[in-house]
């Protein structure tokens, strides 16, 4: 158990702590800024979601820097993207903050190529992240921390920030997706997976 594996699974203990602050209503005050209202606790959700969110890189950074990357590390680090980025999600959806379609499309998306990854990754093949995937991933973030802050600050100005980076966000995954099956094709239909 090195640094960069405590750190993944620190990301996986953060997620329940994001639900709570998004999902219990506590008594922390709000601020009404136009038509939308943001809660103290949202805000704190959205601070963890993003901690937690960074630690992706950061554990993956250590890893490699310090020649800790492990068969567990390379397991549960996207293992625990996902569940982060699924648990917000399906949150979301509960708040009515973003349409189930948008987050179907997110998650297949993720459970795919994540399947496909971990079935080559079997037979010893190796199919390495995207420029695209990486930017997917960042608008993912973005997206679901506008949307756990309710546009906030972007209330004040009725500019609809969280809603352009959840369509943002569902076109590159897509594309992403699209892509990465694309760049894979010969190992897809090459019968070793």
């Amino acid at each position: 158990m090195n640094l960069a594996n405590r750190i993944t699974i620190a990301r996986i203990f953060l997620i329940p702590v994001v639900l709570l602050f998004l999902l219990v209503r506590f008594d922390f005050g709000y601020f009404k800024i136009g038509g939308h209202t943001t809660t103290v606790s949202e805000i704190v959700a959205a601070l963890i979601f993003i901690i937690a969110a960074a630690t992706d890189g950061l554990d993956g950074y250590i890893a490699r820097k310090r020649k800790m990357v492990t068969n567990f590390g390379k397991f549960l680090d996207p293992l625990a993207d996902k569940l982060l980025v699924t648990a917000a999600l399906v949150s979301l959806v509960e708040m009515g903050r973003i349409g189930a379609v948008e987050t179907i499309i997110i998650i297949f998306r993720e459970f795919v190529i994540s399947g496909l990854r971990t079935i080559a990754a079997s037979e010893g093949i190796i199919l390495a992240a995207s420029k695209l995937g990486k930017l997917k991933t960042t608008l993912q973030i973005i997206a679901i921390s506008a949307l756990i802050l309710n546009n906030f600050p972007f209330s004040y100005i009725d500019f609809p920030f969280a809603q352009i980076m959840v369509f943002a966000a569902v076109v590159v995954t897509i594309w992403s997706g699209v892509d990465y099956l694309r760049k894979n094709k010969h190992v897809i239909y090459s019968g070793r997976i």
